[in-house]
């Protein structure tokens, strides 16, 4: 189908930035250039009819690294990146709740819980005994004194079985996922940001003056910058960039009759994750028990790791009582080698805010508010400790 002169002129060109992307990162690096100019042209363009990526599959957590996350990364990135990197998260979760308004997006303090079963003492003693060497280094993050703390007591309380020890993460919290896209997109509307879903950008042409995005039957648009902020899609448009898809999956119950989970749970280093919602049990996580098939960008549905998660919930996290699974769905991760985002100018006229490494509700809003300002010019130093 041809476009008519109309829709060229006033549909397809003359924007100051596209963003392809209409995620946490891509909506909030909208709205850091329209803060900073409100009378820029930006328009988001998103493949799926609704953002497709992590930012609407994900559990909602609010969350920065439990004690085993942070000791692990210790040992892979040192103590000063991981440190740099949990006041990164820390510092975006102030940033999306000061943008959104915690009743906006539901978001609820409290604390979430690391999970220690019965045949896991001498994983939970290494924790245990560093939990006053962590507490101490992320004071100066979180402002408190005892960030991470033993809460064995309330083992019973949540119904558990074969479970020993919980720690709990008191600076942490959880928000309702959909509450908070809808606020963004809200934002974003309000502010004269344009939307186009359900276009795909099939290819980027970075020209001197300006940038060409070639989309399904034909159609293009330009605009004087781009920033892509598709996450672990990204290598579909750069293949050059070091970030590659992880695929996530997640599933809901019917609702309990005796729910005991008004908290948020870790479990394995973060790969396993659940929460009570609506009265049901979200649960998610496994990719790291079959990681030949779960490097991935495909949103189909993995059933060993289903089958998992279901035995998780009988045998251990809800014994008890299983009203049975209500719905599953996958979500795509952009990770790397390293858990730091890629956040660089790779031309003069293209940005790239990816690899959020599954922290994307903590790392999203700070990570496009930084792309924004690295299109404006405006220098950070935050802006590069990230850049790949």
């Amino acid at each position: 189908m041809q476009l008519s002169y109309w829709e060229r002129k006033s549909f397809m060109s003359d924007f100051d930035t596209v963003i392809i992307g209409a995620g946490i990162v891509g909506i909030s690096a909208a709205l850091s250039l329209i803060e900073h100019d409100p009378s820029m042209k930006i328009l988001i363009i998103e493949r799926g009819f609704l953002p497709s990526g992590a930012s609407t599959k994900n559990a909602g957590f609010a969350c920065f690294g439990s004690v085993s996350e942070l000791l692990d990364d210790f040992d892979k990135m040192g103590e000063e990146s991981t440190l740099n990197l949990v006041a990164r998260r820390f510092a975006g979760l102030a940033a999306l709740r000061k943008r959104t308004g915690d009743d906006e997006i539901f978001f609820r303090p409290g604390g979430n819980y690391e999970v220690f079963k019965t045949d896991e003492e001498d994983f939970f003693s290494h924790c245990h005994d560093n939990i006053h060497r962590l507490n101490r280094l992320v004071k100066e993050i979180t402002g408190v004194d005892d960030t991470y703390s033993i809460c064995d007591k309330k083992i019973q309380n949540f119904g558990f079985s074969d479970v020993s020890h919980l720690i709990l993460n008191k600076c942490e919290g959880r928000l309702d996922t959909g509450m908070m896209m809808q606020k963004l997109l809200t934002l974003a509307r309000t502010a004269g940001i344009v939307f186009y879903f359900g276009a795909e950008v099939r290819q980027i042409e970075d020209e001197s003056t300006k940038v060409t995005l070639r989309l399904q039957s034909e159609y293009y648009v330009e605009a004087k910058q781009l920033i892509v902020a598709t996450n672990g899609f990204a290598r579909q448009l750069l293949p050059e960039l070091e970030v590659f898809p992880a695929r996530n999956q997640v599933l809901v119950t019917h609702p309990y009759k005796n729910m005991k989970l008004d908290s948020c749970f870790h479990y394995d280093l973060g790969y396993f994750y659940w929460r009570e919602i609506d009265g049901r049990i979200l649960l998610g996580g496994g990719r790291n028990l079959f990681p030949d098939t779960e490097y991935t960008d495909s949103l189909s549905i993995n059933p060993d790791i289903q089958e998992h998660l279901v035995q998780m919930l009988k045998t251990w996290i809800t014994p008890h009582e299983f009203p049975g699974i209500d719905m599953q769905w996958s979500g795509i991760l952009g990770i790397g080698k390293v858990k730091f985002p890629i956040i660089k100018k790779i031309s003069e006229n293209v940005i790239v805010a990816v690899r959020m490494g599954g922290m994307g509700v903590a790392l999203g809003t700070l990570a496009g508010h930084e792309a924004a300002e690295l299109m404006l010019g405006i220098s950070t130093a935050r802006t590069t400790d990230v850049v790949s």
